[in-house]
């Protein structure tokens, strides 16, 4: 198959269960010299910063980048946009990522790091996942959506004053999971959209058709796999987020119900450019479930490879 050259595959921290849950809180959490080694050896050519510091800080992060042969994709963040007070006191950590992507620019190869922001969600959002295409008041109201609006708006030009341009990215348990609610986002600002399909499929969206809708809008792809059944157990439980994670309902790349082979045409179809990023977000406990971890980044590359990428 010919090689797909406009696009530049990443993997992530989170796929080895290092994220924003478990790093510096969990004890059975990789070392973070151990994640860049596996995405080296499993042929990424990036990688997602996870939590600030955990790969590294400054040149150190360049360095061990840099002698790996990998870029940095972006890194992400949760935000409480509409929320004045509360997106305050958030703000320096947003500038602590800015500064990492700083030390490392010019020194890396592929496309430069977007920050990959995300919307904070709420006690009550995270308590209930995956209802809200369904059950619009489970979402932000008109002076939420307003508030929402100016903080967003806040955010993105504080990034584009620092150089980086912006991905907004769905995620499930908070007030941007719900196809209406990323559609929402794009009609009150001008964000361009980091398009994650495993979270879209768990919010009750089709990847393929989000890809064809918002192509335009679209710099930053997350290729992830997803079980639906897993989502409707969990709300048929009434679970919180957590149990996305804990019932495992990222699954391999070709295992869960997305469409891979409609969303890699449409992706070519659309002639996206830039970082794709490969996730599997996964809470590996036991040494064994971690080398199974590592196993499926290898299987998600070669899955993609065969592909094209």
């Amino acid at each position: 198959m010919t090689e797909w050259t406009t696009v530049t595959l990443a993997n992530a921290p989170v796929s080895y269960g290092a994220f924003e849950l478990t790093v510096g809180i969990d004890d059975s959490t990789p070392d973070g010299l151990h994640v860049l080694d596996e995405v080296t050896a499993a042929g990424y050519a990036g990688i997602d910063l996870g939590p600030v510091g955990y790969l590294g800080t400054g040149l150190e992060l360049a360095d061990r980048l840099a002698e790996r042969g990998l870029g940095l994709a972006g890194a992400y963040l949760e935000l409480p946009y509409s929320e004045p007070e509360a997106l305050e006191k958030v703000l320096p950590e947003l500038d602590a990522m800015l500064d990492t992507f700083d030390a490392v620019a010019g020194r890396l190869t592929g496309p430069p790091p977007h920050p990959t922001i995300a919307d904070a969600g709420s006690p009550a959002r995270r308590a209930r996942p995956g209802r809200a295409h369904t059950d619009p008041s489970a979402g932000l109201d008109a002076d939420g959506w307003g508030r929402f609006r100016v903080g967003l708006a806040r955010v993105l030009e504080h990034c584009r004053a620092r150089g980086y341009e912006p991905t907004f990215h769905n995620e499930t348990g908070t007030y941007v999971e719900a196809p209406w609610e990323i559609e929402r986002v794009l009609e009150v600002s001008d964000a361009q959209l980091c398009l994650d399909t495993g979270h879209l499929l768990l919010g009750g969206g089709d990847p393929v058709a989000a890809l064809e809708q918002w192509s335009g809008r679209i710099n930053q792809v997350h290729i992830k796999d997803a079980h639906r059944s897993v989502m409707a157990a969990i709300v048929a439980a009434g679970d919180p987020v957590e149990a996305v994670w804990a019932r495992e309902a990222f699954p391999a790349i070709g295992a869960g119900d997305l469409d891979v082979e409609g969303f890699l045409a449409a992706l070519k179809q659309s002639g996206f450019t830039g970082w794709a990023v490969v996730e599997q977000d996964t809470l590996p406990k036991t040494p064994e479930r971690f080398a199974r971890a590592a196993a499926d980044q290898r299987a998600n590359r070669d899955y993609l490879r065969r592909r094209g990428l």
